[in-house]
């Protein structure tokens, strides 16, 4: 506020006795707590409520719970297709099962038995042929067979050699993909699911309670406020000829009715726009009549409470 003239003090004195400008650099205030608010990353009905208003609560403790039904549930369906794609990835990377394996195997064997057998009635064929005792095309009817027999083997061979590899790379690839993309569904349903109960983000006292339960409450909505006991500031308003007085970091004194004595604030924001009832023009001649706010962080805000009046003095943190 720009200093008043000397004739209007004097009037106003007289009117008033007692009457005394306040002295530069004092201002009127008032105490604002800074409230840090409790929400859901998730819309929801609240299901349970643990504290009430006024309730001293530490950091960690549990403010509000939501319906979990559903998320219980997307949680379980994730972890059954994780397992699902597991089990794939597992099955390419390992081959056929055991029990597969060994029915090839024992095919195996059998063809070669048969082999073993034609190849000894061909011989048996070729020696009778040598002494005239056989045709030569029951010679090449056993050959056939024979040829027939080796391929039965080489099949088989091939095919158990197919069965006890793994998968291809490209096959084995998409099923560790799939393996990954069901985990990270399940990491996103689980952490759905822990949002459905929110915790106190600091110690403090719980100021407000929005909701009651049943109601459902928006994602992103405050359910909770909660005063931690540190955060405190004096709000008050500088008239523009002596903004240039005071920055930040600068001590002011505060006193009030029942607040403790010696305490400070410390300067922590000096706004740049200038606030102003009723509307005026930005001359020299109104310009003593704006006013910016001015926050101050309280350094010992015991026994302080939001809304409380005080008077700050700056002229401690005046500069030179």
């Amino acid at each position: 506020m720009a200093d008043l003239p000397s004739w209007f003090v004097s009037i106003v004195a007289a009117i008033y006795p007692g009457f005394n400008p306040p002295p530069a650099h004092v201002y009127d205030g008032y105490i604002e707590g800074e409230f840090t608010y409790a929400a859901a990353a998730t819309a929801g009905r609240i299901e349970g409520i643990g504290v009430t208003e006024g309730d001293q609560v530490g950091k960690g403790a549990l403010l509000f719970a939501l319906e979990s039904k559903q998320a219980a549930a997307a949680l379980r369906a994730a972890q059954a297709q994780l397992a699902q794609a597991e089990a794939t990835l597992d099955n390419l990377s390992t081959g056929s099962r055991e029990a597969e394996i060994a029915v090839t195997r024992a095919s195996l064997d059998q063809a070669r038995v048969a082999e073993d057998i034609a190849t000894t009635r061909l011989e048996r064929g070729q020696a009778l042929l040598a002494r005239g005792a056989t045709t030569q095309a029951g010679v090449d009817d056993l050959q056939a067979a024979v040829d027939e027999a080796q391929a039965a083997v080489a099949q088989l061979e091939a095919q158990l050699t197919v069965s006890e590899l793994p998968a291809r790379d490209a096959e084995q690839r998409a099923a560790e993909a799939a393996v990954a993309a069901a985990q990270a569904q399940v990491d996103l349903a689980r952490s759905d699911l822990d949002d459905r109960q929110v915790y106190a983000p600091v110690t403090g006292q719980v100021e407000k309670v929005f909701y009651e339960i049943g109601e459902v409450a928006g994602a992103g909505t405050p359910v909770v406020s909660i005063l931690p006991p540190d955060q405190m500031t004096a709000l008050f308003f500088v008239p523009e000829a002596e903004r240039a007085d005071l920055s930040p970091g600068g001590i002011v004194e505060i006193s009030c009715e029942g607040c403790p004595p010696d305490l400070t604030a410390k300067i922590t924001r000096l706004a740049s726009d200038p606030q102003y009832t009723p509307p005026i023009l930005y001359t020299s001649d109104q310009r003593g009549r704006l006013v910016y706010r001015v926050e101050a962080e309280v350094v010992d805000p015991e026994g302080v409470l939001p809304g409380q009046p005080v008077t700050v003095d700056a002229r401690a943190a005046v500069q030179e």
